[in-house]
């Protein structure tokens, strides 16, 4: 279940799993008008989400936050559906931390979060299973060569196999972020020179790119062809990137709390502000894993801050030895397990034996 036309809509479709859209809106920080409108489809995202939830019966909703959950997490409120919520960043937002208060588990990537949910199970709500993350990133970590040598395969650039050369990925997620497509930009002249830039620019700038790619090149000069692979989106081959990559620049979202300590990978970090990044960045950092710059400062610091890093392996070395001690590569199994775990006690105590299915964002 999930909101209606967004990024979960499509990623689910494409896994052949079924997806049922549910109303729903933000409500906090809302003007009179919009919370109006907002609490109209609130209520209506209850009833869509009763109806469904009558259908199938399910033992256990599990969700991982955003508004769409709100709804669901009342509707099986009122049909004593037990939840457990999957929190994936450092801080719980507002729709979280009103979601726990309902909610039987509380999943957290990493033990410091505990305390906003009342501790660790059986005192507190809260359960350390780590960040899930694919199998095949799992599997790909284990061999970056080999991993570079199918990503340069997969996208058709052969001289992103080149050997010797440190490859640095840049992405801002799905849709990307333009100060770090500008401040990467400007930087090529001085990158280029040292290393592979693997650049996933974003389906909103990538318009932007095109419109400028002459002009980029002619800046960038003799290694622009062969050294910098601009892309606008990675579906399965981002998987490769993140396993073959040597150094990335990214914003500091909640997958790279599980993503980047399996595939040991060393970052500059751009936190966006407000939305809870910059704690997540702060763990990284200061465990040894990421370096962070702040978004105003990135044009003029990205390129010495990545020769920095590119010219001196052993700190490389260094902060790829940390991001491993952080990695969880058995998370999925470990949030199924308390999913199956909560069904089993909610069984026990005498609920009415269903069968098993989850309501998930």
């Amino acid at each position: 279940m999930g909101s209606h036309g967004g990024m979960e809509q499509a990623l689910v479709e494409r896994a052949g799993i079924r997806f049922q859209p549910v109303a729903t809106g933000k409500l906090r920080g809302a003007n009179p008008i919009k919370s109006a409108q907002t609490v109209a489809a609130l209520a209506q995202g209850v009833r869509q989400s009763s109806a469904l939830l009558g259908s199938f019966r399910p033992d256990v909703c599990f969700v991982t936050g955003g508004y769409v959950c709100a709804p669901v997490v009342v509707a099986c409120s009122l049909k004593k559906v037990p939840v457990i919520i999957y929190l994936p960043d450092m801080t719980p937002g507002w729709t979280i931390e009103w979601m726990s208060k309902v909610a039987q588990r509380v999943a957290v990537s990493f033990a410091e979060v505990a305390h906003h949910f009342g501790g660790l199970a059986p005192t507190g709500k809260a359960v350390v299973t780590g960040y899930p993350v694919r199998d095949d990133l799992v599997q790909w970590a284990a061999d970056r060569p080999g991993a570079r040598r199918h990503l340069a395969q997969a996208l058709e650039r052969p001289t992103l196999a080149e050997r010797g050369m440190p490859l640095v990925l840049v992405w801002g997620g799905s849709q990307g972020a333009r100060v770090i497509n500008e401040a990467t930009w400007a930087g090529l002249a001085q990158l280029l020179p040292q290393a592979h830039v693997l650049h996933v620019v974003g389906t909103r700038d990538w318009p932007l790119y095109q419109t400028q790619a002459a002009d980029l090149a002619a800046a960038a000069g003799e290694h622009f062809a062969g050294r910098y692979h601009p892309v606008p989106y990675l579906h399965d081959e981002m998987t490769l990137a993140l396993a073959a990559a040597d150094v990335s620049v990214a914003r500091a979202g909640a997958s790279t709390l599980g993503e980047f300590p399996v595939a040991h990978l060393p970052s500059v970090l751009v936190p966006l502000v407000g939305v809870n990044q910059s704690a997540n960045a702060e763990l990284l950092a200061n465990r040894g894993g990421a370096v962070i710059v702040a978004d105003e400062a990135l044009k003029a610091q990205l390129p010495g801050t990545l020769q920095a890093l590119l010219q001196d392996p052993a700190r490389r070395f260094a902060m790829e030895d940390a991001l491993r001690k952080l990695a969880r590569p058995d998370a999925a199994l470990a949030i199924a397990s308390e999913i199956v775990a909560l069904a089993q006690r909610t069984r026990a105590q005498g609920a009415p034996a269903t069968e098993i299915g989850a309501a998930a964002s």
